[in-house]
């Protein structure tokens, strides 16, 4: 047995999310069907985050077991190749230990969201990114953010369907920053609840178009009321960006 570790990039607009389900495409999914060409036989491909239906990844992080070994070389390459025409790609294939698992072995995981800070319509990011027609404050967002950083109870920020067990969580770090029309919002932690980037994001618009002040984040956080939530993000801004291991 051969364990895989990918890093793998996707368009997440045709699928319902990572998960692999039974009657919607997924990307779970086609990385399965791809890895079953390959090895002959079905496979279960584990992911380090499970991104929801419309979100992408420059830098997600699967494993999986192929009975087969082969030059480590030549897996993505032949995965590539059976992932056509899909918008999956493996950008990179390592062999790793047995022991070592994509979503459990992770220490932190990072994500990016993508405003587009102008009136016109979008035309080559549509769908890749959220367009706000509204002149939008980056500094204050960026100081409004900042009382998000270290362990907290995120329940405002947590989807009412989600299944953690618990609503802590740790952020390591969340940054704003615009580059002329464009504003990144930049969050890693080990772990997120479910929707809680896209839900910190549209708070954070609410404080850079000016209908909350920049302390209404630290209330709303303090509060542990979903119902104070901004408007959650649209699912194509977010891109996870990369799964680290220690």
């Amino acid at each position: 047995m051969q364990r895989v570790k990918l890093t793998i990039e996707y368009d997440g607009r045709p699928y319902a999310g990572w998960q692999r389900q039974a009657d919607q495409p997924s990307v779970q999914r086609a990385l399965e069907t791809a890895a079953a060409a390959l090895d002959g036989r079905p496979v279960t491909v584990q992911g380090a985050g499970r991104t929801d239906a419309g979100v992408h990844a420059t830098g997600q992080v699967a494993h999986l077991d192929l009975t087969r070994p082969r030059p480590i070389w030549k897996v993505a390459d032949a995965l590539n190749f059976h992932l056509r025409p899909e918008p999956v790609c493996v950008l990179h294939a390592e062999q790793v230990s047995d022991a070592f698992n994509a979503r459990f072995s992770a220490t932190e995981r990072a994500y990016r969201y993508v405003i587009i800070n102008r009136r016109a319509d979008l035309t080559l990011q549509k769908g890749l990114a959220w367009r706000v027609p509204m002149q939008l404050d980056a500094l204050a967002m960026q100081d409004a953010a900042q009382c998000l950083i270290g362990q907290h109870d995120f329940t405002t920020f947590r989807d009412t369907e989600c299944q953690a067990d618990s609503p802590v969580r740790t952020l390591d770090r969340i940054r704003v920053h615009r580059a002329g029309p464009q504003i990144e919002i930049s969050v890693a932690a080990r772990s997120f609840l479910h929707r809680q980037v896209r839900s910190i994001v549209g708070s954070l618009v609410e404080v850079g178009r000016g209908a909350r002040t920049v302390r209404w984040i630290e209330d709303i956080l303090s509060a542990r009321d979903r119902t104070l939530c901004g408007p959650v993000a649209p699912a194509g801004g977010l891109y996870l960006e990369r799964v680290d291991y220690s």
